[in-house]
């Protein structure tokens, strides 16, 4: 199992952080090895992502969404990962957000991806990018604020 943990400040409200991440289709925007996402509800997500000359679709479930707080997930098929974002208020225009994140590689290539901190890197990516969108932008595009609790 290979776990991954980062974390950015990001200059805006929690509310403006957690509302731009609640629009899962839009993270090929900011995250590079995703080529798409499919919302299905609002809780399955199918994505397509590519890595290392390899695309793969899996489908994901949402297992926990708090407004301002936490997005969790886990995978329903496709490689093994679960993980969860929490978003904190350090101010009334500052916000920290945490990824946690479990996977299982499959195969030789990502075995060593995770063995040398590829996915880390590519995770704290992903996470500036986000940081670049979202100060730049200075508002969501979008949000959901639906609530999912773990039960469901």
């Amino acid at each position: 199992m290979s776990q991954v943990e980062e974390t950015i400040e990001v200059e805006v409200p929690v509310t403006t952080a957690y509302n731009q991440w609640t629009q899962f289709e839009e993270f090929p925007k900011f995250m590079e090895t995703v080529d798409e996402i499919r919302q299905v509800d609002d809780t399955h997500l199918h994505w397509v992502v590519s890595a290392g000359g390899k695309q793969e679709e899996f489908d994901a479930v949402i297992t926990e969404q708090i407004p301002d707080v936490r997005v969790a997930w886990t995978t329903e098929s496709g490689p093994k990962h679960a993980g969860v974002v929490d978003f904190h208020r350090l101010s009334d225009d500052r916000t920290q957000i945490v990824v946690l994140m479990d996977s299982e590689p499959d195969g030789l290539v990502e075995k060593a991806a995770a063995a040398v901190g590829l996915v880390g890197r590519g995770v704290r990516g992903d996470l500036e990018r986000f940081k670049e969108m979202i100060e730049s932008q200075g508002h969501e595009s979008g949000a959901w604020r639906g609530e999912v609790k773990r039960s469901q």
